[in-house]
Formats: structure tokens, sequence, C-alpha cells
């Protein structure tokens, strides 16, 4: 099971039933708009999306491209590695020019190879990231090129399933929140966190209903 955690905290792995229904009951006492957000969206559905180098390949070769064009991108890199396991160690022995043919731009190119140079050389090491505290584990990431702030906390909100990540500049995330509690668009980063208060310890919860409420408003105007 779970355990819950506090402000750039750790917990073990997984969102247990228990969890789950302890973060909507909490942000449903807690706000009442995000009540009705949950009862439209229903249960909480966050599942760890994987985890390790391959996501992080993954979240490198999926920035500024839509979601068709990289998944077919992470299949040619996986047919590259022979159908197995999309490792820093086969990566590694992968030319420049299978690698673009593969579909990777040049400025993507060298952020693959600073992934595989820190995870080779126990820059970034995914044991102990898994161990860390959220903020020790993002400051971790970061130091790979092509990797910021917001791709380590969409790291551990969906691959380490963190329960208390807030990610102010995520787009999504701002939109949901102008949209729903009537934000100006030059909201600062600071005021979102100050409303995400509220939320603690569940603001990755918070986050999975605030992205459903963009769904459902795409959906009301069809």
């Amino acid at each position: 099971m779970a355990t819950k955690a506090g402000a750039g905290g750790n917990r073990s792995m997984g969102w247990s039933g228990a969890d789950r229904l302890s973060a909507v009951r909490h942000l449903q006492r807690q706000d009442a708009i995000l009540r009705t957000v949950i009862k439209k969206a229903g249960p909480l559905k966050l599942r760890s999306a994987g985890r390790g180098y391959p996501v992080l390949v993954q979240s490198i070769i999926s920035q500024q491209i839509s979601t068709a064009a990289a998944a077919t991108i992470g299949q040619r890199l996986r047919l590259l590695a022979a159908g197995g396991e999309l490792n820093a160690e086969v990566v590694a022995q992968l030319s420049d020019q299978q690698l673009q043919t593969a579909g990777v731009s040049p400025q993507k190119l060298s952020y693959l190879r600073d992934l595989t140079r820190c995870t080779l050389e126990g820059v970034i090491n995914f044991r102990r990231i898994a161990r860390a505290t959220d903020e020790a584990a993002i400051a971790e990431l970061v130091q790979v090129r092509g990797i910021g702030r917001w791709t380590a906390q969409m790291y551990l909100i969906f691959s380490l399933e963190r329960p208390d990540v807030f990610a102010p500049d995520d787009l999504g995330l701002r939109n949901a929140m102008q949209r729903l509690y009537g934000l100006p668009q030059q909201t600062s980063r600071v005021e979102l966190e100050r409303m995400s208060e509220q939320w603690r310890p569940w603001r990755s919860a918070a986050s999975w209903y605030l992205w459903r409420s963009l769904e459902q408003s795409q959906n009301a105007d069809h």
C-alpha cells in the first residue's frame, strides 16, 4: 500500500485502492469545483506508464510533435533494438544515422546521447531516483540535457506514481484552472502553487482531474 507524503515527500510504489479513495474524498471535501469535475469524471485512474530509461527516451522524442508521430519513432527505435528492451547499452551502440533515420531530430539526438551517457556513467540512477524525495528526484533528472522540470514532474506523476506533485508550468493544468476558477490568463505560477495547497497531499490526483476537465469541456463543445 502506498503511503501519503507531504511536500517534496517520498512514498512507496503504486496507488492502492485506499489511496485512491482517500485522494478523491480529500479533494471533494476541500474543493467544491473539483467535486463537480470528479462527479463527471468518475474514479481516479492514475496508473504507471512504466519507468526508467525507456520512459525518458519516449519523453524526449515526444517533445513538440504529435502523439502519433512520437509513437511511430518509438516503435522504430524498438525495432532497432531487435525487438528487445530499449536500454542505454543498446542505444549507445546505435549510430547517429540509425537514430536519425528512425525520425530522431538532430537536437533530440543530442538529448538522447546525453541521457544515455548519464545513465551509463551513473550520473542518474533510476533506483536512487525511485527512493529519493520528490525534489531530489527532480534535481537528479534535470541534469540530463532536454529534461526540464516539467518532464521530471511528469515522470514522478506517471512513472513513480508520487501522490503530491503539481506542475504549474503545464499548459493543460493552467488552462483547466483558468477555465474552472475564472483566473486571468497571466496568473503567475506562484498563485497557481498557492491554490494547489488545498489539494495536498494529493496534488497528483487533483492534476489528473484537472486534465480530465479539459476533456469534459471538449466533449461539451461537440
